[in-house]
This record gives C-alpha cells, sequence and structure tokens, in this order.
C-alpha cells in the first residue's frame, strides 16, 4: 500500500484525497492543479499562486534549470523551493517534454533524477518516451519497453524522501496502457502521471482521452494517484476527476493569456470578442473588456492570467463540493454540453460504467435523470446487476401503475425508468428515489427493459407479467418473449 496516498471521498471515478509529499513536509488535497512554472518566465508569481490563488502545489521543469547556466547555479545553491519562492510542494518534469519536441536531450534518468533530488525537488520525473498517439504498435510496444526499463532504472537511484513518478504511456493501445500502468504499480515508485495526452486534447480527442485514462487506471491500485500529464483547461477537468485523475498540471492560464484569450468552464473566448466577463472574480469585477483591452500588453497578460486562474481553480473547489455531494457525473454532464467532442468523451466514460460503478458509492443524495445519457450510469448498472439477489416469487406483476387488488399475483413489484423492476419495500432506497422527468425519454424506458430482461433471465421459471404505459414497439422487444406484456394506457 501507498501511505503517502489517502482518499477521503469518491463519486464515481472522482475521488477526493490527501497526497503527503515528505520532503516538502505538506499535504496537498486532490484533485489538485500544478500550475506549470517557467523558470526563465513569471506571468504569475508562484508566492502569488500560493497566498492568492491557494495553490498548495506546482510544476516546473528540470531540463530547462539544469540547461540554464545561471538559472542552475541558483538552483543548486538556493534551492528550488528560495528560488521560486514558493512555500508549497514543487514537481519537476525531466525533459520528456522537449524529447518528444526535439528528438532528444542531453540527459539521462539518473542524472535527472540526482539533480532533481539535488536542487530540492519534492516529486521527480525519469526520462520516459512519451509515444504519440495513432503511431504503429511496433514503435508502441518498442518505446514502452524503454520507458519500462527506465522506470526500473529510477527505482535504484537514491532520492531520498523525494517521490518519483511512474509515467504511463502506450500511445492509443488500451492494452498497452493498461499493461504499463501494471508494470509501473509494481514499481516502488509514488506518483502516476498518464502521458502524451496532450495531442489528443489538442484534437479535441476526449474519446480516445477517456479510452486511454480508463485503461490505465485499470492498470493502478485504487491506491494510485493520477496524474493527468498536460491536461490545463477548466472545461474538462471534471470529466477527467470522473475518470479517476488526481492531478493536473497547466501553462494555459499562462498560454492563453499571452494570446488575449479568456477561459471559462465552457471553453475559451478571445478579449476582443467579448462585450461583457461573464465572471466575478477580482479581475471581471474591476475591469470591463475594453479596460481590460486598452492595459499596456504586460499588465494585460498579467490580469487575463489571473482570471484564468481563478476561473481553474474555482472549478476544481466545484468539483470537490460535486464529489462530497454525490453530483459528480451530473456536473460532467453540465460540461459536457459545452462542445460535441466534450459530450463524445462523456459518452465514452458511460462506456466504461462498469469499472465506474467498482468505486462507485452504493448510497448518494439523490439521482438527478437530466437526459437520456443518465440511463447508462453506475448506478443503473448496479441496480441491474444487484436483481439476482432479489428473491423472487412464482407469479409476479411489474407494473408502472398501481398494485394489483386481487390474488391473481403473489407479488406486485414496481417498474421504473430507467432502473426497471424493484420491490415496492426499496422505493425509498437510493437511487430509486431518482428524480426523473414524467417525460420519459426512449433510453430510460430501453435501460427499465433491460432491467426486466436482466430479473427473468435470472429467474426462468417465474411467472412475470409487465404492466407499461404505452412503451413503444422498439423498446418491447428487448423485453423477453415469455413476459406477458399489458398496456396500461388501454387497459
Amino acid at each position: 500500500m501507498r501511505e503517502h496516498f489517502e482518499l477521503r471521498a469518491v463519486d464515481a471515478g472522482g475521488r477526493i484525497g490527501e497526497l503527503t509529499v515528505p520532503r516538502a513536509e505538506t499535504t496537498v488535497e486532490t484533485p489538485a492543479l500544478l500550475p506549470v512554472i517557467n523558470p526563465n518566465l513569471d506571468t504569475i508569481s508562484p508566492r502569488r499562486l500560493a497566498d492568492e490563488f491557494g495553490a498548495e502545489i506546482l510544476i516546473t521543469n528540470s531540463y530547462i534549470i539544469h540547461s540554464t547556466d545561471d538559472v542552475r547555479e541558483r538552483a543548486v545553491a538556493e534551492g528550488l523551493h528560495e528560488l521560486l519562492d514558493f512555500p508549497g510542494a514543487i514537481m519537476t518534469d525531466s525533459g520528456s517534454f522537449q524529447l518528444s519536441e526535439y528528438g532528444e536531450i542531453s540527459v539521462t534518468t539518473e542524472e535527472i533524477l540526482e539533480f532533481q533530488h539535488r536542487i530540492g525537488s519534492d516529486i521527480g520525473t525519469p526520462v520516459d518516451i512519451p509515444t504519440p498517439p495513432d503511431v504503429t504498435r511496433e514503435r508502441a510496444e518498442a518505446e514502452l519497453e524503454t520507458t519500462q526499463e527506465r522506470l526500473e532504472l529510477a527505482e535504484t537511484v537514491d532520492t531520498g524522501d523525494m517521490l518519483v513518478t511512474a509515467p504511463v504511456q502506450g500511445s492509443t493501445y488500451p492494452d498497452l496502457r493498461e499493461a504499463a500502468a501494471r508494470h509501473a504499480d509494481g514499481t516502488t515508485l509514488d506518483v502516476f502521471p498518464v502521458g502524451a495526452v496532450v495531442p489528443l486534447m489538442n484534437e479535441y480527442r476526449y474519446d480516445d482521452m477517456v479510452d486511454v485514462v480508463a485503461a490505465a487506471k485499470r492498470g493502478l491500485g485504487a491506491d494510485a494517484p493520477v496524474h493527468l500529464f498536460g491536461a490545463g483547461h477548466p472545461m474538462m477537468f471534471a470529466l477527467g476527476v470522473a475518470m479517476g485523475c488526481d492531478l493536473f498540471d497547466s501553462a494555459a492560464y499562462a498560454l492563453y493569456a499571452r494570446d488575449d484569450r479568456y477561459l471559462t468552464v465552457r471553453g475559451t473566448r478571445h478579449l476582443e470578442d467579448l462585450e461583457y466577463l461573464p465572471c466575478s472574480c477580482p479581475v471581471c469585477t474591476a475591469f470591463s473588456p475594453e479596460e481590460l483591452r486598452e492595459l499596456p500588453d504586460d499588465r494585460r497578460e498579467e490580469e487575463l492570467a489571473a482570471h484564468n486562474l481563478h476561473v481553474t481553480f474555482e472549478e476544481l473547489r466545484r468539483i470537490k463540493q460535486a464529489i462530497r455531494a454525490g453530483t459528480l457525473l451530473e456536473l460532467v454532464e453540465q460540461r459536457a454540453r459545452a462542445h460535441p467532442t466534450m459530450l463524445d468523451g462523456y459518452r465514452t466514460l458511460l462506456d466504461h460504467a462498469a469499472q465506474l460503478e467498482e468505486s462507485d458509492p452504493v448510497s448518494k443524495g439523490s439521482f438527478f435523470y437530466t437526459s437520456h445519457e443518465s440511463a447508462r450510469r453506475p448506478e443503473v448498472l448496479r441496480h441491474h446487476k444487484r436483481l439476482e439477489r432479489l428473491s423472487v416469487p412464482g407469479s409476479l406483476l411489474l407494473t408502472e401503475g398501481q398494485p394489483a387488488r386481487g390474488d391473481e399475483f403473489d407479488e406486485s413489484w414496481r417498474v421504473e425508468p430507467p432502473f426497471g423492476p424493484f420491490p415496492r419495500a426499496l422505493s425509498k432506497s437510493y437511487p430509486l428515489t431518482a428524480e426523473v422527468p414524467e417525460r420519459t425519454d426512449r433510453a430510460a424506458l430501453a435501460a427499465a427493459a433491460d432491467g426486466v430482461a436482466r430479473l427473468v433471465e435470472t429467474n426462468p421459471d417465474a411467472d412475470v407479467t409487465l404492466g407499461h404505459r404505452g412503451w413503444p414497439a422498439s423498446v418491447l422487444e428487448r423485453v423477453p418473449d415469455g413476459v406477458t406484456l399489458v398496456d396500461l394506457d388501454e387497459a
């Protein structure tokens, strides 16, 4: 068990956790954002990140520090915390990004880990191979083998109480990602970044990103803190957390500000296109769009970066509250409506409902059915799985209407879309207390029919009658042939 990571609350695949960082003598609450700091350029100072925005951890690039003479000398002499003036935990990248961009770097895994330890990094990173999406399987396998060799090498480097990451690679091959994660989980390393996903996000391939992360999660233990490398836009944080990611790093707040781009949880807007600022952060209450546009370049960039950070940290707090309230998937669904490819990502997430169900709490506050995607949530799947535990009488009426008044049936159970059948005694149990719109959609009806089919399949000797309210023929086709059908709207 990894004693440095403890879970405090879970919802779907999302979790609130505590990551203990021994060298920094601090504990970071996750999900957490690691703002990216360029050691040669501060748009927002690390001290301000801590004091104004509440940042508990940040990330900077040890390879850039190592390759810049004056910065390297100061880092060695003063230590990373003094160099950056940051009181929280500091994670360092190794130069793998530069390797992916330029094809080679001038340090080895041993050298960069030893350097990271020497300058006082709290979480170090070995030199892995970030294999991009869609390469040949042969290349993905060969580069993954190299990454795994370097992880094993990283275990042998004396890094004291500095935590060390074990990046999970494998390109867009889910089986390779799962195998890579299982290998990484078997090491003595501490934090598990899912790497080389930035190209997927840049191309809005959130569905492929979900498949990659889901595969990695299958190979990792529940005590493994997962870092989604390069995932910096608040629009996708809820989806990322619901997949089971705990750490996110972002340079987006600064890069977008440099380009006069204004972040929202529904996407990015150019400052020149805004007549109003749809936000109540300190920047947006102090300036109008016109006033921001009239600022000198450096000041405008700083103010936009501050706004972008406020939005980003606010979204993480909203996500944590949703986990506590058991409403994370409702939040993911809201965010999924911001962009068609985000909706693809959410629907792909629900393809992995069985995986999410393994960690999803069995009881929460309330289940809100807000779209046809809700019919595929883990709670519905769990109810269908648990139908086999129920004791079924020889003659059973399943009905959307009132229970049978005579003795024609041994028992009368309710049928509620999207869950399907259940004994009336369970009506006050979660999730059967769900808030469902009166105009039930076809997906909810189909899920209810699947629940009926599940019950009948596990109780083939029972004589079952289904009383439904005008279910369409395409839905009724999902009900086994032996079930007697009664349309209550025609009775």
